[in-house]
């Protein structure tokens, strides 16, 4: 019973900091945060399913491309309240600063938004939106053959818990690039081997089941977040001298725009 209590609190945890679903309020203590990041993934299972129910939505009412497009982009962003799209920004502002080490863990620190921030927004949204089109195109019109019906669009759904399942073994496994901040705490206080050990099973059974539904689209999605992953953990070490919660948030971001990205290429390519 003591167990499950102290899952519960740590699910509690986790929807309160990643997300913008209503939780019931109580005074966290470092035990409760302890596991959190084991249940930081269903975040992303929630915005799955909330992208699967509107494209099932688009297809029953005929709705336009743009419309499926546009309101996919709004989903993540309205249940996470931009969480992970604030990380994004102020990690290209630094990347772009070209300043040392110092200076641009400065600029992660720095609550002002730069024009670097601004222009690749801009540009993260607008290759969202393209890549989304083309994917249901595609999928609705049944032209490529490992595109098409629920399955598919199921695979590319759960990008959305595998880019956290990622993010999290990050936390735990990568060094830290400042002493002090929020990735900080939460990583001194996570039960490190357990909370591993929870993630890298749900990411087992994940990768197995996205290849169970679409053995191509599945690989496509698997190799896309491994890509970005790598390039996060090279980044990271290279430009910061580890991770920090803006370079973790901006690897979720980014992860989505390469997996959507790169199966929205793979579908063009085989038209």
């Amino acid at each position: 019973m003591k167990a499950i209590k102290k899952m519960a609190k740590a699910f509690i945890v986790a929807f309160s900091i990643y997300s913008k679903i209503p939780m019931p309020r109580f005074t966290w203590e470092s035990d409760d945060m302890k596991y959190h990041l084991c249940f930081f993934p269903w975040v992303g299972a929630v915005i799955g399913g909330a992208e699967a129910l509107w494209y099932y939505l688009c297809t029953q009412k005929e709705l336009s491309t743009i419309a499926f497009a546009l309101v996919a982009i709004a989903i993540p962003i309205l249940i996470t309240g931009g969480f992970h799209l604030d990380g994004f920004m102020d990690t290209c502002d630094a990347l772009h600063s070209y300043q040392d080490r110092e200076k641009k863990l400065e600029i992660l620190k720095d609550p002002h938004i730069g024009a670097f921030a601004v222009i690749c927004l801009a540009a993260y949204l607008l290759l969202m939106a393209g890549s989304l089109t083309v994917l249901f195109d595609t999928a609705v019109g049944g032209e490529v053959w490992f595109l098409e019906g629920g399955r598919s669009i199921a695979v590319l759904c759960m990008g959305c818990f595998l880019s956290r399942a990622l993010s999290g073994i990050s936390v735990v496994t990568m060094p830290g690039a400042k002493k002090k901040g929020m990735l900080q705490t939460f990583s001194d206080t996570a039960g490190k081997k357990t909370v591993l050990m929870i993630l890298v099973i749900q990411l087992v059974l994940l990768a197995a089941g996205m290849l169970v539904l679409s053995p191509v689209l599945g690989g496509i999605t698997l190799l896309s977040a491994a890509l970005s992953y790598a390039y996060y953990w090279h980044v990271s070490k290279k430009q910061f001298g580890g991770i920090t919660g803006d370079l973790a948030g901006y690897f979720v971001s980014l992860t989505e725009l390469v997996i959507l990205g790169g199966a929205a290429m793979v579908t063009i390519i085989c038209k």
